[in-house]
């Protein structure tokens, strides 16, 4: 801890890092990293900052200052071990999507995050932002009654950077269908106990490239219900939007939906075309409420952890599935 912020370390580029969040953060500052000399710019951080760069994760950790690691390590299949290491050395871990690619490791992380104490979060929730916050009260009002059948999409443009080795960044399931399950689970709050997936290199401009330009998941429900899901590289930029995401929830009572990126919703109750949603209620920053959690001394939970990474865990079976049906 330093004085009333948190010390916070970077592991790593390969992702979203959170150095932009850390410029004058009233709540935490950045002190240390690896790897990021090309990314940090040093002109935006206090003056009366340190920031340390460091060697390894190994060595950063060694730094008592420290009381987060974000990390985006450079390959997402050692993710799970560096966040094990993190733990075990007393640190709170915010990890990028997907934080590990086999459920051995996701039930490593959870089981280390348990023995320490120490909170563990993995990046880009989707029950904070808007309009999705706005939809699952919807959703637990009960207004559209019981959840039958959702249908979620996720469509990202392709560009060069794309990792053509999936063990790089969690491939296109890793990376965009982990989205379809937490549509599925953070907004329409039904949990998903079967997933099998397709996916095709189709598209790949890269000749006899690794990475899957589309993929189709189909899940069941705890709760008796389907889902279907659609997860691609093939956003354009006339969409005018970075993501085109689109979620239908099919309730018994009335019909939900976000579409073009969330920029129109709509509600039908019954023979009631209710129009927009109101979404107006700023969204919560999933970082803000991470620190939240320490700073208030808040337990961290085996139970609420693994609710957490649910959708991780079927994201992972999700990309075996469609490893076997290649």
């Amino acid at each position: 801890m330093n004085g009333e912020k948190l010390g916070i370390g970077l592991y790593g580029a390969n992702g979203h890092q959170i150095h932009r969040l850390l410029q004058n953060h009233p709540k935490a500052e950045l002190l240390a990293h690896v790897g990021l000399e090309t990314v940090i710019d040093p002109t935006k951080m206090p003056e009366n900052v340190s920031v340390q760069a460091y060697d390894s994760l190994e060595a950063m950790l060694g730094d008592s200052r420290l009381s987060v690691i974000s990390l985006c390590s450079p390959y997402r299949r050692d993710q799970a071990r560096d966040a094990v290491l993190c733990l075990q050395a007393g640190k709170h871990v915010l990890a990028e999507k997907p934080c590990a690619l086999q459920e051995s490791d996701l039930d490593a992380i959870i089981e280390a995050a348990g023995r320490s104490g120490r909170h563990f979060r993995e990046m880009s929730a989707l029950e904070f932002a808007q309009p999705y916050m706005a939809m699952r009260d919807i959703v637990r009002s009960g207004e559209i009654g019981e959840i039958v059948q959702v249908f979620a999409q996720k469509s990202y443009p392709y560009h060069d950077r794309r990792p053509q080795d999936p063990d790089v960044d969690g491939g296109l399931v890793g990376q965009v269908g982990i989205y379809l399950l937490r549509f599925i689970e953070q907004v329409a709050m039904q949990r998903v106990i079967d997933v099998t997936a397709v996916e095709t290199a189709l598209g790949n401009p890269v000749p006899g490239g690794r990475l899957s330009m589309a993929a189709t998941l189909t899940m069941k429900l705890e709760n008796g219900g389907v889902a279907c899901g659609v997860a691609n590289y093939l956003n354009q930029p006339g969409f005018g939007k970075w993501g085109n995401d689109h979620l239908r929830l099919f309730g018994t009572k009335g019909i939900l939906e976000s579409t073009d990126g969330g920029a129109r919703t709509r509600l039908v109750i019954g023979d009631r075309d209710c129009g927009s949603i109101d979404f107006e209620k700023p969204g919560y920053t999933e970082f803000d409420r991470f620190l939240d959690a320490i700073l208030l001394n808040a337990p961290a939970s085996a139970e609420s952890l693994e609710s957490m990474l649910h959708p991780t865990r079927m994201a992972i079976r999700a990309i075996r599935s469609a490893q076997r049906n290649r």
